[in-house]
């Protein structure tokens, strides 16, 4: 499968969201041109809950290796189609499909948009909220760019960056890490706010293992 080189992309990486999965493909449909959905292999059937599409791309992790694996086969397979924008979102029902098009636009003035949900903390767990304050202060400290909400997957990317930016990270931190690379290339990263929201999924991010991944991506990256 080949798109024109105008043409965005929508990258989910999942694992066991059986629940979620159909109604974020559904919601995308309505303004990714291409879904790369990856499959870090569930056990839940969620793959299964996935519609039959020409414009939905599957690929499926024999194990679960981690969200950053997930996120690079996702964007390797993004680079192949030649698109032009590359969006990555969770599967889990918590970033509005609605803000896709306001970060599509920004994104043609930066190289990344961020989802920015600090900026509106009432509905954030307030161990979610100091430890996103600690590591986007220590990243904007890091990169010497202003980073408002690190810990947020939901964003934009020119694809034409991703080639430089890989993670080689496979766990969460891969998503500090991105940011690092994209400093380290200068590229420009602004943000766009988006509305906050928590409901009944439960996060796939095990604290201690993020801690460690996280402190490796600062001290070594």
């Amino acid at each position: 499968m080949k798109t024109s080189v105008n043409k965005n992309c929508a990258v989910i990486p999942f694992y066991n969201e059986k629940r979620f999965i159909r109604e974020i493909i559904s919601d995308l449909l309505t303004v990714a041109d291409v879904i790369i959905a990856v499959d870090d292999g569930s056990e839940d059937g969620s793959a299964e809950e996935i519609p039959e599409n020409d414009r939905i791309i599957i690929i499926t992790h024999p194990t679960n290796i981690g969200k950053g694996a997930a996120l690079n086969s996702g964007f390797r397979k993004s680079i192949e189609i030649e698109t032009q924008y590359t969006i990555t979102i969770d599967a889990d029902l918590q970033h509005p499909v609605s803000s896709i098009p306001q970060m599509l636009e920004k994104c043609s003035n930066y190289d990344i948009v961020i989802g920015n949900r600090m900026h509106s903390l009432e509905n954030m767990p307030l161990p979610r909220r100091l430890s996103n304050f600690l590591t986007s202060q220590i990243l904007t400290i890091k990169t010497g760019v202003k980073i408002n909400d690190s810990q947020c997957g939901f964003r934009v990317y020119k694809t034409s960056v991703l080639k430089d930016i890989l993670p080689s990270s496979n766990g969460f931190e891969a998503e500090s890490e991105i940011l690092v690379n994209a400093a380290r290339n200068n590229l420009t990263i602004g943000s766009v706010n988006i509305p906050v929201i928590y409901g009944e999924e439960e996060s796939k991010m095990k604290n201690i293992e993020a801690i460690k991944g996280f402190l490796k991506v600062v001290l070594t990256k």
